[in-house]
């Protein structure tokens, strides 16, 4: 079996003509975006919605409360939850960031699991998020892919079936439990999968830790077990985060002041959401606004 670094080189190689800007870019697949850095970007909070994230050349490091996850070459990050967390990435003009990320459509998901048929009962709670080591069968339907995105007829006719093929993979390995989990639809796991999607839909609306038990059908001190098990946060700082992470991306869209901001993502007060941002990203709103327009964030 090749190694990791072996597996990481031979996709960077095939990753970087594609690339046309830093950050992330778009491909010919639309589940399917480049990342790309020639820089090191410090801790910073951020959320991915669940994907694959395969890592071709750099590394990354992600904080999820107290849980360090390194994912390096020939590594890839399986996130089956939307979770706010904070990522240090490790790039340079010598050895840029080369990445390949993978969303993950629900369909294909459960079709997939369906097919594959039952797997024995959960031995754990699953991780929403870990890194894996590429395995033979994983570096191979990456490496496909990758080179599915070089052509535009290659990509209409084969490109859902290499996609297909990289989540089947992982479907196999170390974090399958957790992205069959979500389709199982059984036990605590699930029941806090279902509030954090409620959460999601309705960010800005008021909430009471005990609603939020009420709806996963548990008592107020097991939900927050189990929430916190799962999240690394209270549902009050998940809620926290949350809005501030949508927060940050209003106000990226240049079309919202502060104030709209804040009520928007459901703050009563401006001069509190303005301490939470400057708490979380570390500037007041605009200055942050400013700073990641300049390094082209």
């Amino acid at each position: 079996m090749a190694t990791t670094t072996a597996a990481g080189n031979a996709l960077a190689q095939c990753l970087f003509p594609l690339i046309r800007r830093e950050g992330m870019n778009a491909s010919a697949l639309p589940r399917v975006s480049l990342l790309y850095l020639k820089r090191h970007q410090p801790r910073t909070p951020l959320m991915y919605e669940p994907g694959l994230t395969i890592i071709a050349q750099g590394r990354k490091i992600g904080y999820l409360g107290d849980r360090e996850i390194h994912y390096n070459p020939g590594h890839y990050l399986v996130q089956t939850l939307p979770l706010p967390f904070e990522c240090e990435t490790h790039g340079s003009e010598e050895a840029p960031l080369l990445g390949i990320s993978v969303s993950l459509d629900p369909a294909l998901l459960n079709e997939l699991v369906t097919a594959m048929g039952e797997q024995g009962p959960l031995v754990k709670t699953p991780r929403p998020m870990a890194s894996v080591a590429m395995n033979e069968g994983m570096q191979a339907a990456v490496l496909r892919l990758a080179h599915t995105l070089h052509d535009e007829v290659e990509c209409r006719i084969m490109g859902a079936a290499r996609i297909r093929d990289v989540v089947f993979e992982a479907l196999k390995g170390e974090q399958g439990q957790a992205l069959r989990a979500l389709v199982s639809g059984h036990g605590h796991y699930a029941r806090i999968v279902q509030v954090l999607s409620h959460l999601h839909a309705h960010f800005a609306d008021p909430f009471s830790v005990e609603q939020l038990a009420q709806q996963a059908n548990m008592s107020v001190s097991t939900f927050h077990q189990h929430f916190k098990q799962i999240t690394r946060a209270s549902p009050a700082q998940y809620v926290k985060r949350l809005r501030l992470l949508k927060a940050q991306q209003l106000l990226r869209q240049d079309r919202h002041n502060v104030n709209q901001t804040a009520l928007a993502v459901g703050y009563r007060s401006v001069p509190q959401f303005s301490r939470d941002y400057k708490r979380y990203f570390g500037e007041p709103p605009l200055q942050h606004r400013r700073q990641e327009q300049d390094m082209g964030a």
